[in-house]
């Protein structure tokens, strides 16, 4: 259905998407997620024919965006994060204003305009001012335009931006729809939003595709990793040198507050404790080895966890821009 190849933007000294390949199939929702900033905009707006690249392909089913614009345009329905909605017509003025430009004839229109209203819920309310609506129904009539002539494709921007947390469930639901009958994208910088509504995910980093798979296939891979935070007392430079040493112990991190906010731990959270996130090699248990190291050296473990991890763990794994090891 839609095939991005070596897709590059650039602006100036900024690159916004640096080299990204994706593959979507029918019938499916797609997420892109990633920071503020990532590139998921600027991969929409030339997904959509917005902007031009400065070099890859698009190709929406079968037809190029740039070589064949009309055609490819024809398959998609977009709702930018921000619609551009005339503040001073109805609802109907405005989606019938939307399905002339979008060449749906004119005996066909009205039909058109109702039958939508009716997927996204407005049903009675064509007759409204735009500018009279909460944001949750402006929302819902931008959706409803990009539906107008049902196209296979619907692209989301940040569809629940600015929508409180009521507003946010019914969108999600009606995406979920929409899933049953259109190939859907959307973009978000809110993992609770990807996990819910989403088959397949694309995290973006900086323009590029940090990672790809089911929702429930990522935590799968990143969950055979261990994740250990562990409280110590004792010299913090000589705990890390003792675990730097041992091989299964991939990764050391400082960690700002212990695990645990309980009174008894707060009491024996001094000057001479520090709280450590290791990670372990693949498919090995670091506890006891880290545990006999660490004591053999006069270093006494006050607190040890396992971290279970999430989409928001792995989320920022993969996109966290660090600036340099933190000091003891």
């Amino acid at each position: 259905m839609i095939e991005i190849r070596h897709l590059v933007k650039k602006y100036k000294d900024l690159t916004a998407v640096n080299d990204m390949n994706i593959t979507m199939k029918p019938g499916k929702i797609y997420g892109l997620l990633g920071k503020n900033g990532a590139g998921k905009t600027t991969t929409m707006n030339i997904m959509t024919g917005y902007i031009a690249a400065t070099g890859g392909e698009v190709i929406i089913d079968g037809h190029d965006i740039l070589k064949e614009p009309r055609l490819a345009k024809k398959q998609i329905g977009y709702l930018p994060e921000f619609p551009p909605l005339y503040q001073d017509m109805t609802v109907y003025e405005y989606l019938d204003f939307a399905a002339d430009l979008k060449g749906i004839h004119k005996k066909e229109r009205n039909k058109a305009v109702c039958d939508v209203l009716e997927d996204v819920g407005m049903g009675e309310m064509g007759g409204r001012l735009i500018r009279n609506l909460s944001k949750g129904y402006k929302q819902r009539v931008g959706l409803a335009q990009a539906l107008l002539g049902y196209p296979p494709i619907i692209i989301l921007d940040e569809p629940t931006v600015g929508l409180d947390p009521k507003q946010m469930m019914e969108m999600r639901q009606l995406i979920r729809k929409l899933g049953e009958k259109h190939t859907v994208i959307l973009s978000s910088h809110i993992l609770s939003e990807v996990s819910a509504v989403c088959d397949y995910v694309f995290i973006i980093s900086e323009g590029k595709i940090v990672a790809s798979d089911t929702v429930e296939q990522l935590l799968k891979k990143f969950q055979g990793t261990q994740k250990l935070e562990i409280t110590v007392k004792g010299d913090c430079e000589k705990a890390k040198a003792i675990l730097d040493e041992l091989p299964d112990v991939e990764k050391i991190e400082v960690m700002e507050n212990p695990a645990s906010h309980s009174e008894d731990t707060a009491k024996t959270t001094e000057e001479d404790t520090v709280s450590l996130l290791l990670t372990g090699a693949a498919g090995t248990d670091i506890r006891e080895t880290v545990s006999r190291e660490l004591a053999a050296q006069g270093i006494f473990i006050l607190q040890m966890q396992e971290m279970n991890q999430s989409l928001e763990d792995i989320f920022l794994e993969l996109t966290d821009e660090k600036e340099g090891e933190e000091a003891c």
